[in-house]
């Protein structure tokens, strides 16, 4: 039986490639989709899922809009990875791609979520919530309706590492854009006891692929083929590399073949106060703890598996298989 998934995105680049994954891949049920500044404004983030969405031929999926800014501060859009329209200013007309048509659903994407879930609930399923974006939308649904998690699978987000930043030193883009978000859905699945898959910058980048197979997948017919094809070869254009990750779309081929990911269960804290470290997933990796009474911090109490290697090459085939097929 295919598994039932909504994807929560701010769709960039490497959220596009996620949307075409749970789109086209036979073992997945895309239920939904619902949107958050994060990449790109919320406006244009919808857009951009409405495009994906229509190239995929998925007029069927539900689009909400959601959470405009995160909890406390002011959208921080990324455009310096993801161009203007935050899906790299792609020429839609040369690549041949259908209009965005689809309609938006009239409901806030928390409200989205809420039914979608508690109507998984009663039906008896589980829903796998895959939130590729900032989490301000996943912690507005698990605090103001925490039934939900009665139709909870699990979260597998992207977001957050072990060891390394982007948007800083220390901080991953995701949690760096609303860390008091991110540090409510940790807080919450905890007491909820939903369980949660953190894939983050420690595999982001370790699923790639490269530019010649990106020039196959554009010299296909098919609109959604195509369109992988554009997004893999913008980020070489852009970044001057013979590669590019497929990035979010790892959080999704981790639910289609989780047995293609590392990971472990470890204790993960979001530093909110830090000069330089706010939004950085502080993961207790520690072997041997032994008497905490110097440490005044202590373990963090919110344990979740952690992603810390993936099988590139196996995850790069999926990818481009499903994006590929007819």
């Amino acid at each position: 039986m295919s598994i039932p998934v909504i994807l929560d995105v701010d769709t960039g680049l490497d959220d596009a490639c996620a949307l075409l994954l749970a789109a086209r891949h036979p073992d997945l049920d895309l239920r939904a989709v619902t949107c958050v500044a994060g990449n790109a404004d919320v406006d244009q983030v919808v857009r951009n899922t409405l495009l994906v969405l229509a190239a995929a031929g998925r007029h069927d999926v539900a689009v909400a809009r959601g959470a405009s800014r995160p909890l406390l501060e002011p959208a921080r859009a990324a455009r310096h990875v993801h161009g203007e329209d935050g899906l790299g200013d792609l020429d839609h007309a040369a690549l041949g791609l259908p209009a965005a048509t689809g309609e938006v659903d009239q409901r806030h994407a928390v409200e989205l979520l809420r039914d979608e879930l508690l109507a998984a609930a009663s039906s008896g399923e589980r829903i796998t919530l895959v939130p590729l974006a900032p989490l301000t939308n996943i912690a507005l649904l698990l605090r103001t309706y925490p039934e939900v998690a009665k139709g909870l699978r699990r979260i597998v987000f992207m977001g957050g590492a072990a060891a390394v930043g982007n948007a800083t030193a220390a901080a991953e883009f995701n949690i760096w854009h609303d860390p008091e978000a991110a540090a409510v859905v940790l807080d919450a699945a905890r007491e909820l006891e939903i369980p949660v898959t953190m894939y983050g910058l420690d595999v982001f980048y370790d699923v790639r692929v490269s530019r010649d197979e990106a020039v196959e997948l554009l010299a296909v017919a098919a609109p959604a083929t195509r369109l992988a094809g554009a997004l893999v070869q913008a980020q070489c254009v852009k970044f001057g590399t013979p590669s590019a990750t497929i990035g979010d779309a790892g959080a999704v081929c981790a639910v289609v073949d989780p047995a293609g990911l590392t990971t472990s269960p470890l204790a993960v804290h979001v530093e909110l106060a830090g000069a330089r470290t706010r939004g950085q997933t502080v993961v207790d990796r520690r072997e041997w703890v032994g008497d905490l009474d110097h440490d005044p911090h202590g373990i963090p109490p919110t344990v979740v598996d952690v992603a810390l290697a993936v099988d590139g090459d196996r995850w790069r085939r999926l990818w481009l298989d499903s994006v590929a097929s007819k």
